[in-house]
């Protein structure tokens, strides 16, 4: 027989919502389905914590509303039988979804070519989350306090409504105050600051390079030292003349890379000014194709993007870049979005102007290329109208984040029947999408004067993060479902907004050629669509994709 709480230990339970431990128990088994990408249990417990704490004060809020709106409440159960028969229930479904948890795990695993666990440690999960749900029970508690000191103390001068609006009001206030005041804005200082520095380091291995036509070489117009660790990595790094021409056995040119760190120039305006000056030095307009690359929010460049590019067109190419910010891309995307729009605008505006001026048989082909932050920002780096009259040729944009103008556009107006994750457009002469198997040569379709290729994987939630998933299902989980996504993925309200909000987080810890981490194999099939490339016969494609896919 159960032994029945008496005294404080009656309080304490007492305190608890019956109600909000049954929405939270949900809450928390729903968090131990799969998402987008497999979790480490450590990362499972905080997500399951967080949806306890989550669905336990909604039950919190929803007895609240119920009791404020005078309605009749049930009576108790004598000795607290009810209680403590609904607590059981809920363990027993805790414990069962515990036990699930690891075939879950396999469902995403088993897609992304990944060896399966034996075990999802659902001790070490239970435990995480239940110390955090109680952690988090504490902090949500100050408010309530402040809620019902203020409410209280209102109740003397003004009726009771009137009295909990301005004490709902009042807390409200403080809790965005000291989010956005104090601990965001702190945050972001250190964070930023802890970027720079990072940024500011010389790797081992990355030499200032001895060519004059390397930036921050010798005659160079930027300083090596300002192009942060990023930009000298991507300069100095990528395959040289000699790899290029050994392995396609045609001469080859050495590529162009030119780079502008956030230190180059005091804004983004001097820094596309100074990109222009160095392609000018280096003549870089004599190039066949011109790349004007908008990088991550550090200021990375996808080598995978870079490299199959240079081995595609013998080394005959330019790409430029300039840096616009510290911070990593879902940072950079939750708090700055609009600087890498700027940055990206401002090189393109200087290049593009130069670039319309020169004859147009012999001035290389121009394209626009961005990953992650990257694509959202190359993106609205032009306007049509600007660019109509003499448009440029194309654009491969990877890893568009959800909330990128053109792509969230087209994908909307996406032909009837084709899926979220992989849509049609039109009549596929203008805008293109493709992921992990080739889907750029659809047939009866020819490309026009200007190609745009989406390289998207169904399993990246920076991509397919959706934020009105809280109450609604994302358009990808209806109808056909992508190659990468666990079968076993449903959806729950609350539960998945906050499943793929962590997804997005920690999308670039899935395996090369899933989530956010974008394969050569996959690139090389974008940019012969995006530049079509001449002399690659469809062996030496597949050559090239398996010498770069190790």
């Amino acid at each position: 027989m159960v032994d029945l709480p008496n005294g404080r230990e009656r309080r304490i339970w007492h305190s608890f919502s019956i109600l909000g431990l049954c929405l939270g128990t949900l809450a928390f088994a729903a968090s131990l389905t799969p998402s987008l990408l497999p979790r480490a249990f450590f990362v499972q417990g905080i997500l399951s914590g967080v949806s306890l704490a989550l669905g336990y004060g909604l039950g919190v809020f929803l007895v609240w509303l119920w009791r404020y709106l005078e309605l009749p409440e049930p009576r108790p159960s004598p000795r607290y039988y009810g209680q403590w028969a609904m607590a059981l229930l809920c363990a027993a479904v805790a414990v069962f979804f515990l036990w699930k948890a690891a075939g879950w795990q396999n469902s995403i695993r088993e897609l992304m070519e990944l060896e399966p666990v034996d075990t999802a440690h659902p001790f070490k999960v239970g435990g995480i989350a239940f110390v955090l749900f109680l952690l988090l029970v504490g902090i949500g508690r100050g408010p309530k306090r402040i809620f019902s000191f203020v409410s209280g103390w209102l109740k003397r001068f003004v009726p009771r409504r009137i009295a909990n609006v301005l004490g709902l009001a009042v807390v409200a206030l403080l809790a965005a105050s000291l989010v956005d005041r104090v601990l965001l804005r702190y945050a972001l200082r250190v964070a930023d600051s802890a970027y720079a520095e990072l940024d500011a380091l010389f790797e081992d291995g990355i030499e200032r390079p001895g060519e004059a036509l390397k930036t921050g070489g010798p005659g160079s117009l930027i300083g090596w030292d300002t192009l942060g660790r990023t930009g000298r990595s991507f300069i100095v790094e990528g395959p040289r003349r000699e790899l290029i021409a050994a392995f396609t056995g045609r001469p080859a040119l050495e590529p162009m890379r030119v780079y502008v760190g956030l230190r180059s120039a005091e804004d983004s305006d001097a820094r596309a000014r100074l990109a222009l000056a160095e392609l000018q030095r280096i003549g870089a307009f004599e190039r066949s194709v011109m790349v004007v690359v908008a990088p991550t929010g550090t200021g990375w460049i996808d080598p995978e993007g870079a490299d199959t590019l240079e081995y595609l067109h013998d080394g005959d190419t330019v790409m430029v870049a300039q840096q616009y910010s510290y911070l990593t891309s879902w940072l950079s995307l939750l708090i700055e979005p609009s600087y890498g729009a700027e940055a990206a605008h401002a090189l393109f505006r200087e290049v593009y102007a130069h670039w319309k001026t020169l004859p147009e048989e012999t001035r290389p082909k121009l394209y626009l290329y961005g990953l992650s932050l990257g694509a959202l920002s190359s993106e609205q780096s032009s306007e049509l109208f600007d660019v109509l009259a003499d448009p440029f040729q194309g654009a491969l944009w990877v890893g568009p984040p959800f909330n990128s103008r053109i792509w969230r556009s087209v994908t909307s107006d996406r032909n009837a029947g084709s899926p979220a994750w992989l849509p049609r457009f039109r009549d596929g002469s203008v805008v293109r999408f493709t992921a992990q198997r080739n889907a750029l040569d659809i047939p009866g379709a020819a490309w026009g004067p200007l190609r745009i290729v989406y390289l998207q994987y169904a399993s990246d939630p920076v991509v397919f993060f959706d934020p009105f998933a809280w109450y609604r299902p994302p358009a990808w989980l209806v109808g056909e479902r992508g190659p990468d996504v666990s079968p076993e993925l449903r959806w729950y309200p609350l539960v998945t907004f906050l499943q793929l909000a962590l997804d997005m987080a920690l999308a670039t810890t899935a395996p090369l050629g899933y989530g956010h981490l974008y394969a050569p194999e996959h690139y090389i099939d974008a940019w012969m669509a995006v530049t079509d490339p001449q002399g690659w016969p469809p062996a030496e494609i597949e050559r090239l994709k398996a010498a770069l896919a190790k």
